[in-house]
């Protein structure tokens, strides 16, 4: 199964930290689901790193996608449809980065691993 990672999951498995629900670390840690991080997360975490609201462990140029890429990651492009599918989403999240993560989710069927509950609004199925 093919599972996409929030921003908040993905940092919080880089630095194994025991925010990560059991089951959302057993989803990331199953061979059998490829993992996926779409770049509207990577722009998310850029955006907070250059507003100096967030700091890495990884450098945001090369250590971060070495770590993705050594993982086995799969890097999601942000298609025209993505951010169209946007537009027609009720307002249940302000934040850009969740809704585009949510049509994300919708349009490639796929779960999104967040602790985040207004995905579930969404129709978005969520693990946690």
């Amino acid at each position: 199964m093919r599972i996409l990672l929030d921003a908040h999951a993905l940092l919080w498995f880089i630095n194994a930290d025991e925010h990560l629900s059991r089951g959302a670390r057993a989803a990331v840690e199953n061979d059998r689901n490829s993992i996926v991080v779409s770049l509207a997360t990577i722009w998310e975490i850029a955006s907070k790193v250059g507003l100096g609201k967030l700091r890495l462990r990884l450098k945001l140029e090369g250590e971060l996608e070495e770590f993705l890429i050594e993982n086995g990651f799969i890097l999601l492009s942000i298609e025209y449809v993505h951010v169209a599918r946007v537009a027609r989403l009720p307002r249940h999240h302000g934040g850009p980065f969740d809704r585009l993560l949510a049509s994300q989710s919708l349009i490639e069927n796929m779960p999104v691993v967040s602790h985040d509950l207004a995905f579930d609004a969404y129709g978005v199925k969520r693990i946690w």
